[in-house]
């Protein structure tokens, strides 16, 4: 079997076994593909299953020498350890090749957090008699409530939505379901904006369940989530870049601030693993040592 025929069963298999978006599907072939490629280009005629550590090790060396950045280099080797765990899976291979492949090292990135002052000016400086102001102030507050993803945000749907038992249903990445809890102010301007806002708008056919919609009633896009952020950042006057994920950096940093088990937040931003959630207890040194204060027997102040 050559590289199409096993490229083509992996996609297969991310698709019906894994469950996971085209998005992110085409994300794992373009990585199995820069391999592919290096095979062909350096005239290696190998198949999948017979490449070894230095071939593997050698493809490391080529995508850095063509200039490629050290976090999508990363990215690269992540989806070639994921094709070759599918081709041990399959019994294609008896051992892996990846097992002792080396990537860059990474420096993990502190992400920028808005402090709760930050956020109220932001909140605030939404004009609420606006037309789509109701709207773009409770998506504000949602972002921050409930630390969604922006693709999360525009595919929340009124179905999920449990203003009464205070939570939403979310849709996070692989279809992967997770109940978040939402708080009471994203809940009172979500409610004005369905309740005196959006049942003017002329919703088209397959759109009635999103809650957030355009002018035209079509479920709002991702930039269109990224200029209301923009324009409310501005004209709060603050000076910083400020992105969906902001929002839901704030949301996790403040929990992990205010004392929340960190398996509790884990779960709440839909991180597959507690490692991507333990970010969040190095933005706050005062907290830690706090911690370390109240908790450790030995620790003399």
């Amino acid at each position: 079997m050559n590289w199409t025929s096993y490229i083509k069963g992996f996609e297969a298999y991310l698709l019906l076994e894994r469950s996971l978006s085209d998005h992110s599907i085409q994300a794992y072939k373009y990585d199995v593909d820069k391999l592919y490629h290096f095979v062909q280009t350096t005239n290696l005629n190998k198949s999948p299953e017979q490449i070894d550590l230095q071939d593997l090790e050698n493809f490391v060396h080529y995508i850095n020498k063509i200039g490629i950045g050290a976090h999508t280099q990363a990215r690269i080797l992540s989806g070639v350890r994921a094709f070759y765990k599918y081709l041990l899976m399959e019994d294609v291979m008896d051992h892996d090749p990846t097992e002792l492949m080396e990537g860059p090292k990474l420096k993990r990135k502190i992400p920028d957090v808005l402090s709760y002052e930050e956020l109220i000016l932001i909140f605030e400086a939404v004009d609420l008699s606006h037309e789509l102001g109701h709207r773009n102030r409770a998506i504000l507050e949602t972002l921050y409530a409930c630390g969604v993803r922006v693709s999360e945000l525009i595919n929340l749907r009124i179905s999920n939505y449990f203003p009464k038992e205070g939570f939403v249903r979310v849709i996070g990445k692989g279809d992967k379901e997770r109940i978040v809890p939402i708080g009471g102010e994203a809940i009172r301007f979500i409610n004005i904006y369905l309740q005196h806002n959006r049942v003017h708008v002329p919703v088209i056919k397959g759109q009635e369940d999103f809650v957030f919609l355009n002018r035209r009633g079509r479920k709002l896009s991702r930039v269109m989530v990224f200029l209301i952020i923009k324009k409310a950042v501005e004209a709060a006057g603050i000076n910083k870049t400020v992105s969906p994920h902001t929002f839901r950096h704030s949301f996790a940093t403040h929990l992990v601030e205010g004392g929340a088990d960190l398996r509790a937040v884990q779960d709440m931003l839909g991180h597959e693993s507690i490692t991507t959630t333990e970010i969040y207890t190095h933005l706050d040194r005062s907290f830690l040592r706090d911690t370390l204060v109240r908790f450790h027997p030995g620790y003399k102040k």
